[in-house]
């Protein structure tokens, strides 16, 4: 019975940082995506599905194997120079999209409450530093674990929306190329709101918090995937939901406003308050995620005692640097740009910065010495390779036609 209860302390690590993915940043972006291209890069959305499972499964045999974090395993292998290079690409996107899903979840009150979102910023920052600095990591966890059940909303009104399945099925199922602006840039924030480095450097934390047997390792990879599975689905149907609604009628998404006209068909005139929830739960789970893998990775380039388990008097610079990067965040909510815009921003920035954290996490998971013996194989090391020619590819793309239009 001790052993049972064991192992399943060990499952979740996937589903958190999966749904994680699932923040305000990918619920704007993919409802940007559809107001602008309707279903026309649904096949790409299905696309990403494996694409994330094999930098997720990547990632949980990272932190099994290693029993740490990425950023610790990049400092192992490559000195503090990588160490370095990973903390300024992990952090120069983590404050974008944590000022960027503090907006969303304000944002989100907003519409609740039919206050002016701005009221909400501070107040929804100070909410999650309680969170983090008071709370017990166990406790974390499994409240993260049940805010990403309120996703399934979404499911449900691409359903009820009555979209036609003949050009849904079409969409997804043939690649339609474009190089139209919308086309490119949407493809980019796509990849960048999906496989944007928290999600996985969080994967790894997670697992070494857990520190799981060896054994678990094939369990973990699975709970990893699966986590996707879930993710995957729900951005697909966010895609549904938003073309059939918005794309159709060829309204673009310029504020939380219009993106909760997806959701009419399943609520009514209760639309708004529907989206403000499902929109506020992705922040609830986002932005404490996003904020301890600051300061994560902070406290692991500079050798600071670290760790949500850990009180906060025997880590006074991890949690300092935890507060740090939600203060900063905050100044950048109240700059000015709409939450709408400063989301499909943060996914924009996040493809262009994706590259490097996933060749250094390949790096890492075939070094036989970083992994203990025990590196990805050649079928997994190659599909990781393949998401990180794509990812580089899309941001080149990106790169030559912002420069050359």
């Amino acid at each position: 019975m001790a052993r049972r209860a064991s192992f399943w302390k060990h499952i979740g690590p996937g589903l958190v940082s999966g749904a994680a993915d699932n923040d305000p940043t990918t619920v704007a972006s993919l409802s940007v995506i559809a107001s602008t291209t309707t279903y026309g890069l649904a096949w790409l959305v299905v696309l990403v599905i494996p694409m994330l499972a094999a930098v997720q499964v990547i990632s949980a045999r990272v932190g099994a194997a290693f029993r740490g974090s990425l950023q610790d395993a990049i400092a192992k292998m490559g000195g503090r120079p990588w160490a370095l290079v990973a903390l300024i690409s992990i952090l120069s996107v983590n404050i974008v999209t944590l000022a960027a899903d503090l907006e969303g979840g304000a944002a989100a009150l907003g519409l609740l409450t039919r206050v002016d979102y701005r009221w909400f910023i501070l107040p929804f920052a100070i909410a999650t530093a309680v969170l983090l600095v008071a709370g017990k990591y166990r406790s974390i966890e499994n409240f993260l674990r049940a805010v990403a059940f309120i996703f399934v909303a979404y499911i449900v009104a691409a359903l009820v929306a009555r979209p036609d399945w003949h050009d849904v099925l079409r969409h997804t199922l043939i690649p339609h190329f474009s190089m139209q602006s919308d086309y490119v840039s949407g493809t980019i924030a796509l990849l960048g709101t999906t496989l944007t480095s928290y999600a996985y450097v969080w994967e790894t934390i997670e697992i070494a918090e857990e520190k799981p047997p060896m054994r678990y390792i094939p369990i973990l990879q699975a709970d990893a995937a699966a986590g996707i599975l879930y993710t995957g689905a729900i951005m697909y149907f966010i895609v549904i939901a938003t073309g059939a609604t918005l794309g159709v009628h060829h309204k673009h998404v310029e504020a939380a406003q219009d993106a909760a006209a997806a959701l009419a068909p399943l609520a009514g005139r209760y639309a708004t308050s529907l989206f403000g929830i499902g929109l506020l739960a992705s922040a609830m789970l986002a932005v404490p995620v996003l904020a301890s893998t600051s300061a994560y990775v902070l406290a692991e380039t500079f050798g600071w005692r670290k760790g949500l388990s850990t009180k906060p008097r025997r880590a006074p610079h991890f949690y300092a640097s935890l507060l740090a990067s939600l203060a900063v965040s905050v100044i950048v909510a109240y700059a000015g740009v709409s939450p709408i815009r400063l989301l499909f921003l943060a996914s924009i920035a996040g493809g262009l910065a994706t590259p490097i954290t996933l060749v250094m996490l390949m790096l890492v998971a075939q070094n036989p010495t970083v992994m203990r013996g025990k590196p990805i194989g050649p079928t997994l090391a190659a599909a990781g390779w393949l998401v990180t020619a794509i990812v580089t590819a899309a941001s080149v793309v990106f790169l030559y036609q912002s420069f050359t239009s």
